[in-house]
């Protein structure tokens, strides 16, 4: 048989009050109870925040949420603009004296992120996996500086400006 408790606390009745203002507190008089009855609980948040897939699961690839770009012999090619987090992966393959990267964009000004060079009679591979944040008005660029290099890869965007994860 479970056993009840009365608790008057003031302090729990102003964090209860602080966490759940939505009940507008409990009014004068009224005390909190505590019970020796095991009560399960279910958790709905994923659900009660619109997703019902894994968190790795909605990190998945699909054939609808990659984008796939192939750059050689160019500069400052544009792969993303929209706010959000991408995933970036893919390879860079050089041979001979080659330069590639990838930059951040913010409208007057870039950063390099990754830069790979290679040099005379050298072949590279390089992979690559990285995650970006884009807000407004910046663009994720790719360089590729001649014909000896080429970057190959995709993109995929994880999550919108704000971290909600977008379903594959």
């Amino acid at each position: 048989m479970a056993q009840e408790f009365t608790i008057n606390s003031t302090a729990i009745e102003s964090k209860i009050n602080q966490l759940l203002p939505s009940q507008g507190g409990f009014g004068a008089g009224v005390d909190f109870s505590a019970s020796t009855m095991v009560i399960p609980i279910v958790d709905l948040t994923e659900t009660a925040e619109g997703s019902d897939v894994r968190i790795d699961l909605q990190t998945g690839l699909s054939h609808k949420t990659i984008t796939s770009f192939s750059v050689n012999n160019a500069t400052n090619t544009v792969l993303v603009t929209t706010t959000g987090y991408y995933r970036v992966f893919g390879v860079n393959v050089s041979s001979g004296v080659a330069s590639s990267s990838f930059n951040l964009f913010d409208g007057a000004s870039s950063k390099d992120i990754i830069t790979y060079a290679s040099y005379t009679g050298s072949q590279n591979s390089n992979n690559f996996d990285f995650i970006i944040k884009l807000e407004a008005g910046d663009s994720l660029r790719v360089t590729a500086a001649n014909a000896q290099s080429t970057i190959t890869g995709n993109t995929r965007q994880i999550a919108d400006i704000n971290g909600n994860l977008t379903d594959p």
